[in-house]
């Protein structure tokens, strides 16, 4: 098959959690240049209009599912709704996350619920349904789970979303174990320091964006189109052998 062809997406599915903005919607529209549908995942479907917007514009179909992530009973729904608009799903994105900041001797059980709540159960709840569907339907999916710099680095005043980006990487890989005899495919993507709104109080604060773009040796905050090649890599055929891996996509900062 020309290599080309192997990265095409032409018929396929993708939800995408996260849509409504920053890294989920960059990653969103890649899928869609790519040849897929999506079906976008936020809090609201009216938060996603820009986001459905761009990837009509581009011929491709969009399913808004406005959903708290935090309701987990209704997390099934989301791949029971997409099926019901789309006829299946291929592709699935955990990209919903929520930070909370503040010294580790000061951190509340509210904040820590909240982003282990969002950021870690949802996905592995949204990742069980998914997978047991392409199971019962015979489907080589994909799952491409959202990780982080803090994936690997302990960060300071970010306790819940250092220990739920820590916890993605396993879920990655234990899901990848499993469901390897399945020809489902289960990978992570470590977004460098990127400019979302995350990372807006860091780059607000002068001397600390200074300290980070030092270790960055490609010299600038990442931005969300630079996630573009890596998640329509791991979701297309391109990948068929890659599986429980972590790719990061971070300037060179983990080199350093």
């Amino acid at each position: 098959m020309d290599v080309l062809k192997l990265f095409s997406l032409e018929g396929k599915v993708a939800i995408v959690t996260g849509a409504s903005r920053g890294l989920g919607q960059a990653m969103a529209i890649a899928l869609a240049e790519a040849g897929a549908d999506i079906v976008g995942v936020s809090r609201s479907e009216a938060e996603q209009s820009e986001t459905k917007m761009a990837i009509e514009k581009i011929g491709r179909r969009y399913f808004a599912i406005g959903m708290d992530l935090s309701q987990f009973e209704k997390i099934g729904s989301i791949v029971e709704s997409a099926v019901k608009k789309f006829g299946r799903v291929d592709i699935l994105v955990n990209n919903a996350g929520v930070i909370k900041r503040a010294p580790v001797t000061e951190y509340s059980v509210e904040d820590w619920d909240k982003v282990l709540n969002i950021n870690l159960k949802a996905a592995f709840l949204l990742s069980q349904y998914f997978s047991r569907y392409a199971i019962e339907n015979g489907i080589k999916a994909r799952i491409i789970n959202v990780a982080s710099m803090l994936s690997f680095q302990g960060g300071i005043f970010t306790t819940a979303y250092t220990v739920s980006k820590h916890g993605i990487v396993g879920l990655t890989r234990i899901f990848a174990n499993e469901l390897a005899r399945y020809g489902i495919t289960v990978n992570a993507i470590a977004p460098g320091y990127m400019e979302t709104d995350n990372t807006a109080a860091l780059r607000n604060d002068r001397n600390r964006s200074m300290e980070i773009l030092s270790r960055i040796p490609m010299g600038r905050w990442g931005k969300p189109d630079d996630l573009k090649g890596a998640v329509v890599f791991l979701a297309s055929s391109a990948a068929d052998y890659v599986t429980g891996t972590v790719l990061a996509v971070d300037g060179g900062w983990l080199s350093r």
